[in-house]
């Protein structure tokens, strides 16, 4: 079987880092982390959903990409989701992307992206974005949230009391929401590796580029391997629909994503702590998504579970 993309996926995900990067490149997302910090949408006030951007996310097909072209969709399927999530990854869009995708085709204007729909996908009583969310996955009402700071200054957070009936996500949701936030973190995996090589390309120790050193180049292509292996598992439980698959790929694309962050930072020294370093960004985004949908004691539970299935 050949895995590789096709012409037409290739394609697709280039159009999607060419409407990204024109519509939300580096000084758009710097200039939302700042507004952040002077607004508090870290602590649940403020925007941190660019209402426009999530309408040109809708009318490029993003949320509407797996439904059917009956019902206005795109009629296309979880491998290229994934690689249009991987792509929103890279560039660090901010707003439930799972979410609103998902609901696609049952909360009306998700599918557009004129609504904006969140979830109950954080263990406990926390909801990401509630303050700027028109519905709640699988909810009848929007709860309401109290503020609580949040580690990442474009993911707001609100504890909630969650409304009688309004349940965690279904199993079929939970899976696909695992999946699509895995191939979100394999985007930022791959761009901090980027972000490695660059700088250690450009900084200079002792007459060379600090890249020249084994110790640089081993963590570089450490992080290389841990984004790659990654994305392989994303792409093949994208092809197969296994649940099981989908927790495995979970689990290694939250380690490449917070793992690969951290070397990154290390590898810009000093300059990485600072607020002006995108590090820092993808560090903190790859913290939330880890304990989104499926956490990695949830995946290795299912998995051992498997296992054990099998072994029966």
């Amino acid at each position: 079987m050949d895995f590789r993309p096709t012409e037409d996926q290739r394609d697709l995900r280039a159009g999607v880092r060419g409407l990204l990067e024109g519509r939300y490149g580096r000084e758009a997302l710097r200039a939302a982390v700042d507004a952040a910090a002077g607004t508090g949408a870290g602590t649940g006030a403020g925007a941190a959903v660019d209402r426009g951007l999530w309408r040109e996310l809708g009318e490029a097909g993003f949320f509407a990409l797996r439904l059917p072209e009956s019902e206005g969709g795109v009629g296309l399927g979880l491998p290229e989701a994934v690689l249009v999530f991987e792509e929103a990854g890279r560039a660090l869009v901010p707003g439930p992307l799972v979410a609103t995708h998902l609901a696609a085709g049952v909360v009306p204007g998700a599918a557009a992206g004129t609504a904006v729909v969140t979830a109950f996908d954080l263990a406990g009583d926390l909801v990401a974005y509630l303050g700027e969310a028109d519905a709640v996955l699988g909810a009848a009402v929007l709860p309401v949230g109290e503020p609580v700071r949040a580690v990442d200054p474009l993911t707001p957070l609100h504890r909630v009391a969650r409304p009688r009936g309004a349940e965690a996500p279904g199993s079929a949701y939970v899976s696909e929401g695992a999946l699509l936030t895995a191939a979100l973190q394999v985007g930022s995996a791959l761009r901090t590796v980027e972000l490695a090589v660059r700088y250690a390309g450009e900084r200079e120790q002792f007459g060379q580029p600090i890249g020249a050193f084994q110790a640089v180049k081993h963590a570089c292509a450490q992080m290389l391997v841990r984004a790659e292996v990654a994305r392989t598992a994303v792409y093949a439980a994208a092809v197969t629909g296994d649940p099981g698959e989908a927790a495995g790929a979970k689990l290694l694309a939250d380690e490449a994503a917070v793992r690969n962050a951290r070397d990154c930072l290390q590898v810009h020294g000093g300059m990485g702590f600072t607020w002006e370093a995108d590090v820092h960004l993808h560090l903190k985004r790859a913290w939330v998504r880890a304990e989104q949908w499926r956490t990695a004691a949830e995946a290795e539970e299912l998995l051992a579970a498997e296992l054990l299935d099998s072994a029966g």
